[in-house]
Protein backbone atom coordinates (compact mmCIF):
# COMPACT_ATOMS: atom_id res chain seq x y z
CA UNK A 1 0.00 0.00 0.00
CA UNK A 2 1.08 3.33 -0.79
CA UNK A 3 1.67 5.67 1.62
CA UNK A 4 0.04 8.99 2.45
CA UNK A 5 2.56 12.44 2.72
CA UNK A 6 2.13 15.64 3.72
CA UNK A 7 4.70 18.28 1.94
CA UNK A 8 4.61 21.66 3.26
CA UNK A 9 6.30 24.67 1.28
CA UNK A 10 7.93 27.06 3.17
CA UNK A 11 7.70 30.89 2.97
CA UNK A 12 9.09 33.28 5.47
CA UNK A 13 6.07 34.37 7.72
CA UNK A 14 3.54 33.59 4.92
CA UNK A 15 4.18 29.74 6.27
CA UNK A 16 1.48 30.92 8.78
CA UNK A 17 -1.12 29.74 6.24
CA UNK A 18 0.50 26.60 6.52
CA UNK A 19 -0.22 26.18 10.41
CA UNK A 20 -4.18 27.54 9.79
CA UNK A 21 -4.30 24.45 7.03
CA UNK A 22 -2.49 22.36 9.95
CA UNK A 23 -4.85 23.15 13.07
CA UNK A 24 -7.99 22.19 10.69
CA UNK A 25 -6.05 19.16 9.79
CA UNK A 26 -5.49 18.46 13.84
CA UNK A 27 -9.05 19.60 14.57
CA UNK A 28 -10.64 17.14 12.03
CA UNK A 29 -8.16 13.90 12.84
CA UNK A 30 -6.11 13.17 9.60
CA UNK A 31 -3.06 12.04 10.54
CA UNK A 32 -0.21 10.79 7.25
CA UNK A 33 2.74 8.31 7.03
CA UNK A 34 5.18 11.01 6.57
CA UNK A 35 5.68 14.71 6.73
CA UNK A 36 8.23 16.56 4.80
CA UNK A 37 8.68 20.64 5.35
CA UNK A 38 10.93 23.19 3.85
CA UNK A 39 12.09 25.91 5.97
CA UNK A 40 8.75 28.01 7.55
CA UNK A 41 6.88 24.57 6.78
CA UNK A 42 9.22 22.62 8.77
CA UNK A 43 8.48 24.84 11.27
CA UNK A 44 4.78 24.71 11.40
CA UNK A 45 5.23 21.04 10.64
CA UNK A 46 6.83 19.79 13.64
CA UNK A 47 3.57 21.40 15.84
CA UNK A 48 1.87 18.90 13.65
CA UNK A 49 3.64 16.17 14.21
CA UNK A 50 3.66 16.96 18.06
CA UNK A 51 -0.09 17.85 17.88
CA UNK A 52 -0.27 21.04 19.16
CA UNK A 53 -2.71 22.92 17.64
CA UNK A 54 -2.81 26.47 17.77
CA UNK A 55 1.02 26.60 18.88
CA UNK A 56 1.91 28.27 16.30
CA UNK A 57 -0.02 31.29 15.56
CA UNK A 58 -0.10 31.77 19.55
CA UNK A 59 3.47 32.47 19.27
CA UNK A 60 3.38 34.27 16.28
CA UNK A 61 0.90 36.51 17.33
CA UNK A 62 2.86 37.35 20.69
CA UNK A 63 6.13 37.75 19.36
CA UNK A 64 5.91 38.81 15.76
CA UNK A 65 6.76 41.91 16.86
CA UNK A 66 9.35 41.09 19.27
CA UNK A 67 12.93 42.04 17.98
CA UNK A 68 14.06 38.36 19.57
CA UNK A 69 12.02 36.76 16.82
CA UNK A 70 13.02 38.24 13.77
CA UNK A 71 13.73 41.52 12.93
CA UNK A 72 16.91 43.38 10.61
CA UNK A 73 17.76 44.73 14.12
CA UNK A 74 18.81 41.07 15.04
CA UNK A 75 20.32 40.68 11.94
CA UNK A 76 22.40 43.61 11.66
CA UNK A 77 23.82 42.50 15.60
CA UNK A 78 24.25 38.92 15.21
CA UNK A 79 24.12 37.74 11.43
CA UNK A 80 20.77 36.02 11.87
CA UNK A 81 17.72 37.76 10.93
CA UNK A 82 15.83 35.00 13.74
CA UNK A 83 17.02 35.33 16.85
CA UNK A 84 18.87 31.86 17.37
CA UNK A 85 18.62 31.79 21.02
CA UNK A 86 15.18 32.98 21.28
CA UNK A 87 13.68 30.63 18.90
CA UNK A 88 15.38 27.50 19.04
CA UNK A 89 15.68 27.58 22.77
CA UNK A 90 13.67 30.03 25.14
CA UNK A 91 10.60 29.73 23.05
CA UNK A 92 10.52 25.97 22.34
CA UNK A 93 12.15 24.86 25.88
CA UNK A 94 10.51 27.84 28.32
CA UNK A 95 8.11 30.23 26.96
CA UNK A 96 5.90 27.73 25.08
CA UNK A 97 7.27 24.34 25.41
CA UNK A 98 7.30 22.16 22.06
CA UNK A 99 5.98 18.46 23.26
CA UNK A 100 8.94 16.69 23.18
CA UNK A 101 7.57 13.53 23.97
CA UNK A 102 4.63 13.69 21.73
CA UNK A 103 6.57 14.39 19.10
CA UNK A 104 8.93 11.57 19.48
CA UNK A 105 5.69 8.79 20.04
CA UNK A 106 3.89 10.00 16.72
CA UNK A 107 4.58 7.20 14.16
CA UNK A 108 3.95 9.64 11.22
CA UNK A 109 7.93 10.21 9.79
CA UNK A 110 9.27 13.84 10.13
CA UNK A 111 11.60 14.71 7.34
CA UNK A 112 13.05 18.48 6.77
CA UNK A 113 14.82 20.10 3.84
CA UNK A 114 18.31 21.68 4.34
CA UNK A 115 20.68 23.08 1.66
CA UNK A 116 24.46 22.20 0.77
CA UNK A 117 25.88 24.79 0.43
CA UNK A 118 29.58 23.19 -0.68
CA UNK A 119 27.49 21.33 -3.14
CA UNK A 120 24.05 23.37 -4.10
CA UNK A 121 22.16 19.91 -3.36
CA UNK A 122 19.31 19.66 -0.82
CA UNK A 123 19.45 17.20 1.60
CA UNK A 124 16.45 15.54 2.74
CA UNK A 125 17.40 14.65 7.11
CA UNK A 126 14.68 13.02 9.13
CA UNK A 127 14.47 13.86 12.52
CA UNK A 128 13.34 11.84 15.53
CA UNK A 129 14.25 14.11 18.57
CA UNK A 130 13.78 17.33 18.17
CA UNK A 131 15.61 18.87 21.06
CA UNK A 132 18.88 16.91 20.17
CA UNK A 133 18.52 17.65 15.81
CA UNK A 134 17.30 21.05 16.58
CA UNK A 135 20.03 22.58 14.40
CA UNK A 136 18.92 20.76 11.46
CA UNK A 137 15.52 22.24 11.43
CA UNK A 138 16.92 25.93 12.22
CA UNK A 139 19.22 25.13 9.20
CA UNK A 140 15.93 24.59 6.83
CA UNK A 141 15.01 27.89 7.92
CA UNK A 142 18.18 29.57 8.08
CA UNK A 143 17.33 32.38 4.86
CA UNK A 144 20.39 33.09 2.34
CA UNK A 145 21.64 36.31 2.99
CA UNK A 146 20.16 36.92 5.97
CA UNK A 147 21.37 34.15 8.11
CA UNK A 148 24.71 32.22 8.96
CA UNK A 149 25.94 29.44 7.63
CA UNK A 150 25.05 26.41 9.85
CA UNK A 151 27.32 23.93 10.36
CA UNK A 152 26.56 20.19 11.49
CA UNK A 153 28.53 17.51 11.63
CA UNK A 154 31.06 18.99 9.73
CA UNK A 155 28.31 20.10 6.78
CA UNK A 156 27.15 23.19 6.45
CA UNK A 157 23.71 24.05 5.32
CA UNK A 158 21.24 27.37 4.97
CA UNK A 159 17.47 27.20 3.41
CA UNK A 160 16.47 24.27 2.02
CA UNK A 161 13.50 26.42 -0.02
CA UNK A 162 16.85 27.27 -2.34
CA UNK A 163 17.09 23.67 -3.73
CA UNK A 164 13.72 22.31 -3.57
CA UNK A 165 11.11 24.49 -2.20
CA UNK A 166 8.27 21.78 -2.80
CA UNK A 167 9.79 18.65 -2.21
CA UNK A 168 7.08 16.40 -3.77
CA UNK A 169 9.61 13.97 -5.83
CA UNK A 170 12.01 13.55 -2.88
CA UNK A 171 8.70 12.22 -1.04
CA UNK A 172 7.90 10.31 -3.69
CA UNK A 173 11.45 8.19 -4.18
CA UNK A 174 11.08 8.13 0.13
CA UNK A 175 8.24 5.88 -0.74
CA UNK A 176 5.08 8.79 -0.17
CA UNK A 177 3.43 7.43 -3.32
CA UNK A 178 -0.12 9.70 -2.65
CA UNK A 179 0.80 13.62 -1.27
CA UNK A 180 -1.18 16.62 0.05
CA UNK A 181 0.95 19.74 -1.23
CA UNK A 182 0.66 22.68 0.79
CA UNK A 183 1.83 25.91 -0.61
CA UNK A 184 1.34 29.31 0.26
CA UNK A 185 1.38 31.49 -2.34
CA UNK A 186 -2.28 31.89 -4.97
CA UNK A 187 -2.12 29.84 -7.99
CA UNK A 188 -1.09 32.70 -10.62
CA UNK A 189 2.00 33.09 -8.95
CA UNK A 190 5.13 32.93 -10.67
CA UNK A 191 8.53 33.29 -9.23
CA UNK A 192 11.47 35.91 -10.34
CA UNK A 193 14.54 35.83 -10.97
CA UNK A 194 17.36 36.78 -8.04
CA UNK A 195 19.62 39.09 -8.21
CA UNK A 196 22.52 37.44 -10.13
CA UNK A 197 25.67 39.49 -9.32
CA UNK A 198 24.92 39.62 -5.15
CA UNK A 199 24.01 36.01 -5.59
CA UNK A 200 27.36 35.48 -6.68
CA UNK A 201 28.78 37.94 -4.56
CA UNK A 202 28.20 37.46 -1.39
CA UNK A 203 28.46 33.35 -2.13
CA UNK A 204 31.50 33.09 -4.24
CA UNK A 205 33.22 30.86 -2.04
CA UNK A 206 30.47 28.79 -2.80
CA UNK A 207 29.87 28.76 -7.28
CA UNK A 208 27.65 25.81 -6.66
CA UNK A 209 25.35 27.56 -4.24
CA UNK A 210 25.13 30.32 -5.94
CA UNK A 211 24.53 28.99 -9.14
CA UNK A 212 21.51 27.36 -7.31
CA UNK A 213 20.40 30.87 -6.31
CA UNK A 214 20.55 32.26 -9.70
CA UNK A 215 18.55 29.49 -11.42
CA UNK A 216 15.88 29.00 -8.67
CA UNK A 217 13.08 30.73 -10.22
CA UNK A 218 13.26 28.61 -13.10
CA UNK A 219 13.47 25.04 -11.19
CA UNK A 220 10.64 26.77 -9.39
CA UNK A 221 8.11 27.73 -12.20
CA UNK A 222 8.86 24.33 -13.56
CA UNK A 223 8.01 22.88 -10.29
CA UNK A 224 4.70 24.38 -10.73
CA UNK A 225 3.78 23.06 -14.01
CA UNK A 226 5.07 19.45 -12.51
CA UNK A 227 3.07 19.96 -9.54
CA UNK A 228 -0.22 21.37 -11.91
CA UNK A 229 -0.02 17.97 -13.99
CA UNK A 230 -0.09 15.73 -10.30
CA UNK A 231 -2.77 17.78 -9.54
CA UNK A 232 -4.82 16.84 -12.83
CA UNK A 233 -3.77 12.83 -12.71
CA UNK A 234 -5.02 12.20 -9.30
CA UNK A 235 -1.74 11.80 -7.43
CA UNK A 236 -1.43 14.59 -5.05
CA UNK A 237 -4.08 17.35 -3.58
CA UNK A 238 -2.92 21.00 -3.49
CA UNK A 239 -4.30 23.45 -0.69
CA UNK A 240 -3.03 26.92 -1.83
CA UNK A 241 -4.41 30.58 -0.52
CA UNK A 242 -7.29 31.05 -2.74
CA UNK A 243 -6.09 34.99 -2.69
CA UNK A 244 -3.86 37.12 -2.29
CA UNK A 245 -2.32 37.47 0.87
CA UNK A 246 -1.16 40.93 2.60
CA UNK A 247 1.88 39.95 4.33
CA UNK A 248 5.61 40.09 4.02
CA UNK A 249 8.24 37.01 4.71
CA UNK A 250 9.48 39.38 7.63
CA UNK A 251 5.99 40.34 9.18
CA UNK A 252 5.49 42.81 12.29
CA UNK A 253 1.57 43.46 11.85
CA UNK A 254 0.16 41.15 14.51
CA UNK A 255 -3.19 41.61 12.39
CA UNK A 256 -1.49 40.22 8.81
CA UNK A 257 -0.44 37.31 10.36
CA UNK A 258 -4.18 36.76 11.64
CA UNK A 259 -5.40 36.83 8.50
CA UNK A 260 -3.11 34.84 6.73
CA UNK A 261 -3.81 32.29 9.45
CA UNK A 262 -7.48 32.71 9.32
CA UNK A 263 -6.94 32.44 5.49
CA UNK A 264 -5.71 28.98 5.85
CA UNK A 265 -8.56 27.71 8.08
CA UNK A 266 -11.32 28.88 5.37
CA UNK A 267 -9.20 27.39 2.51
CA UNK A 268 -8.54 23.94 4.89
CA UNK A 269 -12.42 23.78 5.78
CA UNK A 270 -13.84 24.67 2.75
CA UNK A 271 -11.69 22.10 0.73
CA UNK A 272 -12.17 19.67 3.79
CA UNK A 273 -14.49 17.35 1.89
CA UNK A 274 -12.41 17.49 -1.25
CA UNK A 275 -9.51 16.46 0.89
CA UNK A 276 -11.38 13.13 2.37
CA UNK A 277 -12.71 12.04 -0.62
CA UNK A 278 -9.68 11.84 -2.23
CA UNK A 279 -8.15 10.41 0.98
CA UNK A 280 -10.55 7.88 0.73
CA UNK A 281 -9.98 6.80 -2.97
CA UNK A 282 -6.17 6.05 -1.40
CA UNK A 283 -7.35 3.85 0.54
CA UNK A 284 -9.24 1.85 -1.59
CA UNK A 285 -7.08 1.81 -4.31
CA UNK A 286 -4.25 0.53 -1.03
Amino acid sequence: MSKTGLVLEGGGFRGIYTAGVLDVFMEEGLSFDGLIGVSAGAIHGCSFISGQKGRSIRYYRKYCGDPRFMSIRSWLTTGNVVGVDFCYHELPEVLDKFDDEAFMKNPSHYYVVCTNVETGKPEYIRLTDMRKEIDYLRASASLPYFSKIVEIDGKKYLDGGCTDSVPLEAFEDLGYGRNVVVLTEPEDYRKKPELRLLAKTVYRRYPDFARALVNRHESYNNMLDMLKEKERQGSIFIIRPSEHMEIGRMESDVNKVQAAYDLGVKDAKARLAALRDWLSKGENNG
